[in-house]
């Protein structure tokens, strides 16, 4: 009997970053894991510093139809680079198995995976 309410299956999380620092390099942004966590189900933060002192950070999420995605922390509003690194060593502080990607992507060329709420 074929279970239709099972999760899909998970990419590892040093997988996806990785696969993301990659992908980074080859469009020349530069891209760095400040955080590693845990390699296998660790969730993961991303920081998208925009220029001067505009930074998104971005947390997992899954949808009401049950597909993966990302959201806008910190109310959905870009911030300063401050607040943002604020927000990832709180974060940080509390979850010993979070990786954190930061990319510097002035230019707005970086697109994450999935639905972004």
């Amino acid at each position: 009997m074929s279970d239709d309410f099972s999760p899909p299956p998970r990419l590892r999380s040093s997988l996806w970053v990785q696969a993301q620092v990659r992908l980074c390099s080859t469009a020349a942004i530069p891209a760095v894991v400040s955080k590693r966590g845990d390699p296998d189900a660790g969730s993961i933060l991303v920081k998208i510093w925009r220029g001067r002192e505009d930074c998104l950070v971005y947390t997992p999420m899954v949808t009401m139809e049950g597909e993966r995605g990302w959201m806008q922390a910190l109310g959905g509003e870009p911030v300063t680079e401050a607040e943002a690194d604020a927000y990832l060593a709180r974060q940080a502080s509390r979850d010993s198995d979070l990786w954190i990607l930061e990319i510097e992507d002035p230019k707005g060329l970086y697109r994450l995976d999935g639905i972004i709420d």
